[in-house]
């Protein structure tokens, strides 16, 4: 990753009531595929309904989204995040747990679930390795 793939924080950020965050932020250059819907097994070959998403800003434990749809609170989504200069997407399971209108779509902040089945122990590792050279 390179320097300047990642910001902490955001100039611009407008101040919300309530900021549940646990972690730092980084601002990243990078997009979250989402899988809203899973094609039907029994097909040759299953298409999946898919939203592209901005990424806002990353964390270890979670990704705030820029969409243009709305998305419901709860929903765990399969995900693939492209980030920075790695080859592949890493391959993550999320929870929407809020979403709120803008002024480009909605802004959807997503936790990243722990799950043996996705890539999520090297997605901290990236995480803290890009915090690292920050």
């Amino acid at each position: 990753m390179a320097d300047n793939d990642y910001t902490f924080g955001t100039r611009n950020d407008p101040p919300f009531e309530k900021d549940n965050r646990a972690d730092y932020r980084l601002t990243a250059r990078a997009r979250a595929v989402l899988e809203l819907e899973s094609g039907l097994p029994e097909e040759e070959t299953p298409e999946a309904t898919e939203l592209v998403c901005g990424i806002r800003d990353i964390s270890a434990s979670g990704l705030c989204l820029s969409s243009g749809e709305p998305l419901s609170l709860g929903a765990l989504l399969p995900a693939g995040v492209s980030l920075g200069n790695h080859n592949e997407p890493f391959t993550l399971m999320v929870e929407v747990v809020w979403c709120r209108p803008n002024e480009s779509g909605f802004l959807v902040g997503v936790r990243i679930i722990e799950s043996d089945e996705t890539a999520y122990v090297e997605w901290v590792e990236a995480v803290a390795s890009a915090m690292d050279q920050g």
